[in-house]
């Protein structure tokens, strides 16, 4: 008999908030009507906000085109690549109501993993972002993608807007290549003619008859647990599932139609279109979207013209945040509720983030192949640091050891997961699917604990662990020790072989100050840590490589590392 850490509160079919995330998003438009849903800031300023109506009223000619226009049918894969934009949650809110199946896209992805992406999914459209029309040829070649559709982060702005700022983007900034392949039309040609059906059709929620909520709403792709990018089947009972969950929690947030969101993590990524979007339109929350955050100045226009109350993030989000100097002037005084997810929060970011604007960081766990969110922090406590959070409803854990038995409360093993969010499969994978998913739990990877209250942590992923002479090391134990420099901003640590010890330890850092030298950080460590745990090895960098969303690229610091090795 399997020991499992569960919530209190169970989930059954009578708290969903909805079948089909179609019908979910006609009940949002619903509820909120002419209040404003969501809004886009430029790295000009220049800003434009849409209504649920009216975002409602996008949605559902973007869904007419597909269904009547493009004749496709139940179980078509609509693919998606873009940075935050109204035009996203438009496309991505029609393909919902057509009762089609969305692919996310990374829009800083190479051609070939994008290509490998349209056909793996197997894409019949395709809605690119205009900066990647010179890739667009190769992208598509040997796919079953038939129609391309261009997006522009303009869409949706006044005409006099998007003609001045177009022209400075392609002409001045030279930010729009010329477009490579063919090209089946524009958002504008898609909105025009797909109002036109829809005058005829009227009611959108005819092409989601006879449709399963077990059918797949979502592959959203992953590096997942077991190597190469594999698209994860979430299916309309995995996201609405989800939603819910965090919905029927008795300590979760309570949003309020008064709430702005600030986005600023990509829409592309299962938690900012989960916990982001999707969870914000329900509650009549009035979303933000930053198409282009870096530098992170270009931030400033949302907290200087919007009410920011809710901040999903990361650690390495607030890490910038507080770099800034216009942020340190003047923190928000109209935030209540940060939290975050995705990767770790470090300690000594949330003590500093604290200090700074009064309000404290609410950590969670969620990966791609349970939808989204694992675990959260209880909202009606103060955050218990270095975990995150307990069980959401329905949830099951597993603290396991490397042949499946079930360890004690507090120690440390391998984490499975067993609920209502968790994938159907990867899509065309039987073989990682069988490995990941057994009885019904599925294994992350990560290596947590669960303690006597019930709280999550998680130690490190399996992979990234490093064998010091036998002794287990988790490089999270030693960045956090690290990053409690005064003088180091950020920090990142992989293992590289020895011939003495097995593996050593490689910190990489990013220092406050020049005069910051490899003995400092040594000598730091040694304060804090047992004498194995110590880099035996440090070097500094401007920047830790990281993905869009803020996780450090380990894979690029160990290449780096055993170079230094083998040089």
């Amino acid at each position: 008999m399997a020991t499992t850490h569960t919530s209190s509160i169970p989930f059954t079919a009578d708290d969903l908030l909805s079948n089909h995330l179609g019908d979910f998003v006609d009940e949002c438009v619903d509820l909120h009507g002419d209040k404003k849903a969501v809004s886009c800031v430029l790295p000009t300023g220049h800003t434009q906000t849409m209504t649920f109506n009216e975002l409602g009223r996008y949605a559902d000619a973007v869904a007419a085109y597909l269904r009547e226009e493009l004749g496709l049918v139940s179980g078509d894969v609509v693919a998606l690549q873009s940075p935050n934009a109204l035009a996203y949650l438009v496309v991505a809110c029609g393909v919902f109501k057509a009762g089609l199946t969305i692919t996310n896209v990374n829009p800083l992805y190479t051609v070939d993993e994008t290509n490998h992406q349209l056909k793996d999914s197997g894409a019949k459209v395709w809605f690119v972002i205009d900066v990647f029309g010179d890739r667009v040829a190769n992208s598509v070649a040997g796919t079953g993608v038939e129609r391309v559709y261009k997006l522009s982060l303009l869409d949706f702005y006044p005409t006099a807007q998007r003609m001045l700022l177009g022209a400075a983007m392609k002409y001045v900034k030279k930010a729009i290549p010329a477009f490579e392949g063919e090209l089946a039309g524009s958002m504008r040609s898609v909105i025009n003619t797909g109002l036109k059906h829809l005058k005829r059709v009227g009611d959108t929620s005819r092409y989601r008859e006879g449709q399963s909520i077990n059918d797949v709403a979502v592959y959203q792709y992953t590096g997942g647990t077991t190597g190469r990018s594999k698209g994860a089947e979430l299916t309309h009972y995995n996201v609405v599932a989800n939603l819910s969950q965090g919905d029927i929690r008795e300590e979760k947030l309570e949003q309020m139609e008064s709430d702005t969101m600030l986005l600023i993590l990509p829409l592309y990524h299962v938690y900012a279109l989960a916990v982001g979007a999707l969870s914000s339109l329900r509650n009549g929350v009035h979303v933000v979207l930053m198409p282009v955050p870096r530098p992170l100045e270009n931030l400033r226009h949302a907290f200087e013209n919007f009410d920011i109350s809710i901040l999903p993030g990361i650690n390495t989000l607030y890490i910038g945040l507080m770099q800034e100097t216009w942020f340190l002037e003047s923190p928000p005084q109209s935030l209540r509720a940060c939290y975050s997810g995705a990767a770790p929060l470090q300690p000594a970011t949330a003590d500093a983030w604290e200090k700074l604007t009064g309000q404290q960081i609410y950590e969670g766990y969620g990966m791609t192949e349970c939808t989204c969110a694992v675990t959260a922090m209880p909202f009606n406590k103060p955050p218990k640091r270095g975990t995150c959070g307990t069980p959401l409803p329905g949830t099951e854990l597993r603290i396991v050891d490397g042949e499946g038995n079930d360890l004690p409360v507090g120690e440390s093993g391998e984490l499975w997961v067993r609920g209502p969010q968790v994938m159907r499969g990867y899509l065309n994978n039987p073989n990682a699917t069988s490995e990941t998913i057994v009885d019904g739990w599925l294994k992350t990877g990560d290596v947590g604990k669960v303690d006597d209250e019930g709280y999550l942590t998680i130690v490190d992923r399996i992979k990234d662990m490093i064998i010091v002479s036998g002794f287990n090391v988790f490089p999270v134990d030693i960045e956090d020790v690290l990053t409690q420099h005064p003088d180091i901003a950020d920090a990142a640590v992989v293992g590289v072989q020895d011939p003495s010890t097995g593996e050593r330890v490689v910190a990489y850092i990013v220092g406050n100050q020049d005069k910051l030298s490899e003995q400092d950080v040594i000598s730091h460590c040694r304060d804090h840590l047992t004498s194995y745990k110590v880099p035996k090895t440090v070097r500094f960098l401007e920047e830790l490589p990281k993905s869009p969303v803020g996780k450090v690229l380990r894979r690029e610091l160990r290449d780096s590392a055993n170079e230094l090795v083998d040089a």
